[in-house]
């Protein structure tokens, strides 16, 4: 174990109480929100379900890897008379976060195009770029930030951060032109407002990231190692769980939507929303 690596810290009682509480509240909401999205997909048309589908994945891959982030954190420190200090375990602490992301956030580009007015070939491209450039930049992320002399090596840091920010703005080129495509398709559309916020909030708390990767070439505190674990945390719950909750929403408002121009989705019954009904059934009538 490299003694300068992030989690080689020493940390106090307090310190790894708080790492603990937030690896542990996010891994149990991402098993609420996983659930939550497997006994409400057929709330959706069959048309949007891929949507709701890969978000009920991204928070199942999300929760089993918080399940080995708590396990190998109370693995990877040993209480002393000094505080709480890192063992070989300690990586193990940190490293899944990228087995996750490598994952997920191809998952979440297929949430977008899910529910996006891109169709066909179209939303195939969209898809395979969007996949492509998801995986550049977690992998080199984790070659930058673990892989390379546990990311300490601020030349390799560096050279392999700006490759993985390069995929990134491509990701966010992506995403603005799936918007700007919606905008047109979509006007008047009641799913249009939830769908922009959805990629507003993407795009914002993706900055919480390379933010946390930039601490490894900075400093290495066990102050700079507790505030990263629970950024990390909160933004995957807002990443995952927020932005899965949006566009579980735009599902169900495209679906009643379609129901009531009359398309034939598959879906009975009405459209409910914060408890009211939306729409109807497929004569468009609303409940």
């Amino acid at each position: 174990m490299n003694d300068n690596a992030l989690w080689a810290v020493t940390l106090s009682n307090g310190e790894h109480a708080v790492v603990f509480y937030a690896l542990s509240v996010a891994g149990l909401a991402m098993a609420a929100f996983a659930l939550r999205q497997f006994t409400t997909q057929h709330e959706v048309s069959i048309r949007y379900r891929p949507a709701v589908i890969a978000g009920m994945c991204v928070a199942l891959v999300a929760f089993l890897s918080y399940v080995v982030l708590v396990l190998k954190f109370d693995a990877g420190y040993e209480q002393t008379a000094d505080g709480w200090v890192a063992t070989s375990n300690a990586v193990l602490s940190w490293a899944p976060r990228y087995f996750d992301w490598t994952v997920t956030v191809p998952l979440l580009v297929v949430e977008v195009v899910a529910v996006s007015t891109l169709v066909g070939a179209r939303a195939t491209r969209y898809r395979a770029i969007g996949i492509a450039l998801a995986l550049g930049m977690i992998i080199t992320g984790f070659i930058g930030g673990v892989a390379i002399d546990d990311g300490t090596d601020l030349g390799a840091l560096w050279l392999w951060g700006t490759l993985s920010a390069l995929c990134m703005v491509g990701l966010y080129v992506m995403l603005v032109m799936a918007l700007l495509h919606a905008r047109r398709e979509m006007a008047g559309s009641t799913a249009l407002p939830v769908f922009n916020l959805a990629i507003v909030l993407l795009i914002v708390i993706w900055f919480a990231y390379p933010l946390v990767y930039a601490f490894q070439g900075f400093t290495v505190t066990s102050g700079s190692y507790t505030s990263a674990q629970v950024i990390l945390s909160i933004a995957d719950i807002i990443a995952k769980i927020g932005f899965g909750a949006l566009i579980h929403k735009v599902a169900k408002l495209r679906t009643a939507e379609d129901l009531a121009a009359g398309v034939d989705t598959g879906h009975a019954g009405p459209i409910w929303i914060n408890g009211e009904p939306v729409m109807g059934t497929k004569d468009g009538r609303r409940g």
